[in-house]
């Protein structure tokens, strides 16, 4: 069950970098950054894929968009320069708290 959780981190991180290598895409087009785009999404559905073997979906998939999103979110503050605010943080701090909440329940 464990290996299930593990590869479900895996697949969250796999998703963080997916979507900031879209926004990369964006800034310095060029075929390498389109090939690694493709290869992470295929990789990333690969890893969530197997994830739901153990967890069920509706966990797997909450647990992997909302951490996707809060680690896009902090990737695109640090590596882009998205604004950062009180709200901001507030409602990732929610999004979190469900996730965690999840996992609890699981």
């Amino acid at each position: 069950m464990l290996s299930y959780w593990l590869v479900l981190g895996v697949a969250v991180f796999t998703e963080i970098i997916w979507a900031l290598s879209l926004k990369y895409i964006q800034l310095h087009p060029n075929p390498w950054a389109v090939a690694g785009s493709i290869a992470l999404s295929f990789l990333n559905m690969a890893l969530l894929s197997y994830a739901m073997k153990g967890i069920s979906a509706g966990t797997a998939y909450a647990i992997w968009t909302g951490l996707g999103a809060v680690g896009v979110t902090i990737g695109g503050i640090m590596l882009f320069g998205d604004p950062l605010g009180s709200t901001r943080i507030f409602f990732l701090c929610l999004i979190v708290s469900g996730v965690v909440g999840l996992k609890l329940a699981s």
